[in-house]
């Protein structure tokens, strides 16, 4: 028999924590205050994989992803420009693979809400 307790299942749509409040680093912005909040509900007992509920407001930022994330737009508009000049243009709706090792600029054009799945 089992003693573990059985893991609780986590609805994203459920009430979480308090959202952290941050901002880009001030060497990497480019452009307005893209003030963002994370709700992490879940992370994996290594550490490694984390999933919860993301939002930024309008501005623009460099970015260097070391993990990979799988990012599902609930609201706004979001544009993103790699280095190699490639840009992709995300709305509410969009589901997406951030890959380890891109960089590039994130720009939301819209006050922007999103599902996360992040694994490190």
């Amino acid at each position: 028999m089992n003693d573990q307790p059985f893991p609780a299942i986590i609805a994203l749509a459920d009430p979480g924590p308090a959202p952290e409040t941050y901002r880009p680093a001030s060497d990497r912005l480019l452009g307005g205050d893209p003030v963002q909040t994370v709700s992490n509900r879940f992370s994996s007992t290594d550490g490694r994989f984390n999933c919860g509920i993301w939002t930024g407001a309008v501005g623009a930022w460099r970015v260097v992803f070391t993990e990979n994330e799988f990012c599902h737009l609930l609201e706004g508009l979001v544009v993103v420009t790699g280095d190699d000049g490639s840009s992709r243009t995300f709305r509410a709706g969009d589901a997406f693979i951030m890959p380890a090792g891109f960089t590039g600029v994130w720009d939301i054009r819209e006050p922007a809400r999103k599902y996360y799945a992040v694994y490190e």
